[in-house]
């Protein structure tokens, strides 16, 4: 006996047509800085701006993969995918901070190699292309900002482009600064804080998509305190195998096995109990859990099931 709900797309976590276009418009205005950076680069010759374009760089194959993904997304749930695509944009967010992992590991090497020897850049140029960044990263976050928080796909998204903005404004820095001191290694510098905003964000990133990949219990949801709950249910007896995780962003789900009175399955208790549980997950804690799926049983099936396949 359990109890569950339609995996329909249009859930919490989707990507609604909306998003879509803002994504286009970010990509569009990305994919175009990506090519102006470039050249910028070349032309300097800055480590600051190369990383601020490799930065780029990852920002519009994230914005793109960002893209495939919200239109996996809305793929409807078949027999062979019950979930549909809805995880595609955990995958995609990984994908994107490990890219930006790179980066960020490249930016640090080489920038302390240039601390000790630096290159000459020219302020001007450098000043002119760190400034068109930092406006093209402007709209680009007015844009994303409104629809950052709607799953894990578009946070990563969001935060790739905010942190191409904080390296414009790096450059730009860097820029000033040789101007008007002739300090070489304000590029280097410039480089190494562009890194330093990279990593631990792409880290956290990683380890959040990860925790969803590995299916570890929902951040907030205290399992211990879920089945002290259940236990204080009438007529419950027991709790076990007890799994909580997350398919996507704004979708957790929860299942257990738990073992009721005898009597409960000839006086119409059982029904109540499925019902009380139900409740119990989906409003009494922190993160509500709708996606719950509970097996009502008694005591001898409990103790007919294989001991290996019982978990705590």
């Amino acid at each position: 006996m359990g109890a569950g709900h339609n995996h329909a797309p249009s859930e919490a976590g989707a990507v609604p047509g909306d998003f879509r276009r803002k994504l286009w418009i970010a990509f569009a205005i990305t994919a175009t800085l990506v090519a102006v950076q470039a050249v910028g680069a070349f032309v300097t010759g800055s480590l600051a701006l190369l990383t601020d374009t490799a930065h780029a760089v990852t920002d519009a194959s994230g914005l793109l993969v960002a893209l495939i993904a919200a239109s996996l997304m809305l793929r409807p749930a078949t027999a062979k995918r019950t979930w549909g695509f809805r995880r595609i944009e955990v995958i995609a967010a990984l994908g994107q901070a490990s890219l930006l992992l790179v980066v960020g590991t490249y930016t640090a090497v080489e920038g302390v190699r240039r601390l000790f020897e630096p290159p000459e850049v020219p302020a001007g140029e450098l000043l002119i292309f760190g400034v068109v960044g930092l406006a093209a990263n402007i709209v680009a976050i007015v844009i994303l900002s409104s629809s950052r928080a709607a799953n894990f796909n578009m946070r990563a998204a969001f935060l790739e482009v905010l942190n191409d903005a904080l390296g414009s404004l790096g450059v730009i820095v860097a820029a000033i600064v040789i101007a008007t001191t002739g300090f070489l290694q304000a590029d280097a510098i410039a480089g190494l804080f562009i890194a330093a905003l990279i990593v631990p964000r792409a880290f956290k990133l990683m380890r959040e998509t990860g925790s969803v990949l590995m299916e570890f219990t929902p951040q907030g949801l205290d399992l211990d305190a879920v089945r002290a709950h259940i236990l204080e249910l009438d007529h419950v007896k027991d709790v076990h195998d007890l799994h909580a995780s997350t398919v996507a962003t704004g979708l957790p789900t929860i299942t257990a096995h738990v073992v009721v009175e005898d009597e409960c399955f000839t006086d119409g208790h059982a029904a109540d109990v499925l019902k009380s549980v139900k409740e119990c997950v989906a409003d009494h804690f922190p993160v509500s859990v709708l996606h719950s799926t509970f097996q009502i049983e008694t005591a001898h099936i409990q103790d007919s099931e294989p001991s290996s396949t019982r978990h705590a």
